[in-house]
């Protein structure tokens, strides 16, 4: 029995960059050895057991047959006369295909280390093509690695199999998830342009291919340069979806965000990163001109992004705003040294909007209910137009 560490653990102590978690593969053993070791079996479809100490994850070295279509659809074969070569034979690219051994050697059968050297995704064999999420995971370590490049052979593979449908089988949630994965990571434009290459993001997503364009791909890499959470990037991403939602100061009409609602609906998008999404995308018109606009309209903004109960969400509406005024034009990186000022002033707005005391105007009127809303609405515009100097 021998213990390798494998895959990415390899990959990233070899180009020097932070470990997260070490996988472990096990040569030579049968399950009832690793119970009798102290390991704990987890997996479900293969066996994999968790190190009693560590917790780490080690899998019995397998190999695997493609059975039906889509990611799911493999049998597995793990035992003792497995080699580690035929476990490593099945991963997706040579870079995540190499081990190291109890003794600290790497074993390295398919090419990685070159391909690390040549800053290269290149696949380990003609398997890559049986599952449709590697597809995914190539766009991903793209937006993580944005210095390395697609093999040619790679890509025309992965284009071959988003011409024979393979890309039509991934479930929402795992584009989900590796899209919000690729999101994450470093520079997120590499991840859509790997995927527009191959010819996969006209199936996956396909509002954003018909949106293609420079300023996307400033958009959400200059909220991955600001270190944005997931939320404001993916409503960066997409805010272009609902074009003329709006108008200046006006409650916008619902059919522009349609798109927004079929995108998230389809992939199953947690509902604040929907929520956040759609009211981007309405408002941002309006948030651009901000400055423009009179106090009565922006308590009115206020109002209808529910900034009273909820602050950090407008908040976050602003930055994904300022994401896109950073992402127009040749001059992005002069605008990146400056501050957002429509971010500023809503900012300032807001202060003085939610310092107006609500519950002593609501206690004045008690005699007339129905006149609540408006008196609190009226003392929140006085109180935005002094404090931008707009007293009309």
């Amino acid at each position: 029995m021998r213990s390798y560490v494998v895959g990415g653990a390899v990959r990233d102590e070899l180009l020097g960059l932070p470990v997260q978690d070490h996988d472990h593969v096990v040569v030579g053993a049968t399950p009832e050895q690793m119970v009798a070791a102290g390991f704990r079996p987890v997996g479900k479809d293969f066996p994999v057991f968790l190190h009693p100490g560590t917790q780490e994850e080690y899998a019995l070295a397998r190999t695997e047959r493609k059975t039906a279509p889509g990611y799911r659809g493999f049998a597995f074969h793990a035992a003792p006369d497995v080699t580690l070569e035929q476990d490593l034979v099945r991963r997706d690219l040579t870079i995540n295909a190499m081990a190291r051994d109890e003794d600290g050697a790497i074993v390295d059968p398919y090419g990685g280390r070159q391909d690390l050297e040549q800053r290269l995704f290149r696949h380990v064999s003609g398997a890559f093509a049986e599952d449709p999420v590697r597809i995914l995971r190539v766009a991903r370590f793209a937006a993580r690695l944005p210095e390395f490049r697609v093999a040619e052979t790679t890509n025309a593979l992965m284009r071959r199999m988003v011409e024979e449908g393979e890309a039509d089988a991934l479930v929402p949630e795992r584009v989900w998830q590796e899209l919000a994965r690729g999101l994450m990571e470093q520079r997120p434009s590499r991840m859509l342009e790997v995927l527009r290459d191959c010819g996969a993001l006209a199936h996956i997503l396909p509002e954003l291919d018909a949106l293609w364009g420079a300023h996307l791909l400033l958009v959400i890499d200059y909220a991955a340069e600001c270190g944005y959470p997931l939320e404001i990037r993916f409503a960066a991403l997409v805010h272009g979806l609902g074009q003329g939602a709006s108008a200046p100061g006006q409650q916008p009409a619902g059919h522009g965000l349609d798109p927004i609602r079929a995108l998230c609906q389809r992939l199953k998008a947690p509902n604040e990163c929907r929520d956040l999404a759609l009211m981007t995308a309405r408002e941002h018109g309006n948030i651009g001109r901000a400055q423009a606009l009179p106090a009565d309209a922006i308590v009115t903004l206020f109002e209808r992004c529910d900034a009273f109960r909820k602050p950090e969400r407008f908040a976050q509406m602003l930055q994904a705003a300022e994401c896109d005024a950073h992402g127009r034009g040749g001059a992005q990186h002069a605008l990146r040294s400056r501050p957002y000022p429509q971010g500023l002033h809503l900012l300032r707005a807001l202060a003085a909007a939610r310092a107006v005391n609500a519950g002593e105007i609501a206690q004045r009127h008690v005699e007339n209910k129905d006149k609540i809303p408006e008196a609190i609405h009226a003392a929140r515009v006085r109180a935005v137009g002094e404090a931008l100097g707009d007293v009309r």
